[in-house]
């Protein structure tokens, strides 16, 4: 931003220099306009003093400090208008169709969502517990699993805070503490480098389920942020966390793994990212290829970690990661049978291919359990019951003025009550025990 213009007549010759842009101008070359015109007045002005003094003046020098005080003119803004140009974040079109709309105010039938975080976005706050606790009663949801039970105090503090009025309405997942009591900016003194690591977390799940945890929630920090004392990243495939993924398969834990992130992640955030504009906001989502794995390495280390644990069931939130590319997700599927996959936040990637997501979610209607990523306000709940049961068309995934995950709208897969009742529902009660006893009571809350 230009801050300070200098101007200057030396010998008969007259100059300027500045910073940097003016915050006025919209272009450096009117800038530059702008300082040779006010330059070249001035010079005049000092030629004429000049001429009427007899006086050489070896050197005029004028700083002229600029600002955006009210009062200090200023270019239009770029809101499109008036044939000006339209900045990105200003961008807001009002679509003109005029199509069937089905505004659903509730899931068809009882919904187990899989993918919540209510410690993440409630904070534990009991006022806002108890208005989601409506919702969910209005939106026919019947559970709700919450994937933020650290291994520890903080999976009691959860614990207590779900259970204590609504024990019937949530299961609760529990996290791995990699780094412990250890030093956050050292990785050698973290939990996890301790040859015992594993064993004892095996010992804490099968506490954690005798105290009422279902399953394990793994991060996308595992393979992205962790690391070892030499400073190279965590390996998702590292042997050394075999047992713990064993003893969730002995105990009938489901482990919910989140790895990656979506393909324009691991892009350059330039004019051909379709994400572009969220990165832009977020920048911090970026995974350069010079400082991190590529989405490939990750994807195929938890594969391989999937293929050496047949007896444990893995849960790909996320669409595991690659709702871009359904085909993949096919083969995967095809390929490990313990594998089951969730559609969490990922309805505006699914929705934007409604002809290859229906036949997906047709063909692999039992490997496919139900998820959200909230508890999200309520009209975005509503998107979600849009999205698997109407044919509606070219409606908002998000509540949001500016679409977050990208700049296009949704389609609906209009899916068949079967196939609605194993999403919703079924293949989560064949997941988790004590999941069926709990849809049971609901429904007789609400008859």
């Amino acid at each position: 931003m230009l801050r300070i213009v200098a101007v200057g007549y030396l010998d008969g010759t007259f100059f300027s220099f500045y910073e940097a842009r003016n915050p006025v101008c919209s272009s450096l070359l009117v800038c530059r306009r702008w300082t040779q015109s006010l330059t070249r007045r001035l010079f005049l002005t000092a030629r004429a003093a000049r001429s009427r003094s007899g006086l050489i003046l070896p050197v005029l020098l004028c700083f002229l400090v600029l600002s955006t005080r009210p009062g200090v003119a200023q270019s239009p803004p770029l809101d499109g208008k008036s044939g000006r140009e339209l900045l990105l974040r200003n961008f807001r079109p009002v679509p003109t169709l005029k199509v069937p709309q089905h505004l659903l105010k509730q899931a068809k039938f009882p919904v187990v969502d899989m993918h919540t975080h209510f410690l993440h976005r409630l904070k534990h706050s009991p006022d806002q517990l108890d208005h989601f606790v409506e919702l969910m009663n209005r939106h026919n949801i019947a559970v709700c699993v919450s994937l933020d039970g650290r291994l520890g105090e903080t999976f009691n503090e959860h614990r207590k805070y779900l259970w204590t009025r609504y024990r019937d309405r949530f299961l609760i997942f529990v996290n791995l503490d990699w780094i412990g009591p250890g030093d956050p900016g050292k990785p050698a003194t973290w939990d996890c480098q301790r040859p015992d690591f594993a064993r004892r977390v095996a010992k804490q799940l099968a506490e954690a389920k005798s105290q009422g945890a279902s399953g394990l929630k793994l991060f996308k920090k595992f393979g992205l942020s962790y690391r070892n004392p030499d400073g190279s990243l965590l390996r998702i495939d590292d042997r050394r966390w075999d047992p713990i993924w064993k003893a969730c398969g002995t105990l009938g834990f489901p482990i919910i793994v989140h790895t990656a992130d979506p393909i324009a992640f691991f892009q350059p955030i330039d004019a051909s990212n379709e994400r572009w504009e969220e990165l832009s906001r977020h920048p911090e989502w970026s995974f350069p290829v010079d400082k991190f794995p590529s989405r490939e390495q990750l994807l195929a280390a938890r594969n391989r970690v999937i293929a050496r644990h047949p007896k444990t069931t893995f849960i790909g939130a996320h669409m595991a990661n690659s709702s871009e590319d359904l085909a993949t997700v096919a083969q995967w599927l095809d390929k490990y049978p313990n594998l089951v996959v969730e559609p969490a936040s990922r309805i505006g990637e699914l929705g934007r291919q409604p002809y290859s997501a229906r036949k997906f979610f047709l063909k692999y209607a039992d490997r496919v359990v139900f998820g959200t990523d909230g508890p999200w306000p309520e009209e975005r709940l509503t998107y979600y019951w849009r999205f698997l049961e109407t044919w509606d068309e070219h409606f908002p995934y998000s509540e949001k003025p500016f679409p977050p995950q990208g700049l296009w709208r949704i389609y609906g897969l209009g899916l068949p009550e079967n196939v609605l009742r194993k999403i919703y529902h079924e293949n989560a009660v064949r997941l988790i025990p004590g999941l069926k006893q709990r849809l049971e009571r609901f429904s007789q809350r609400n008859q």
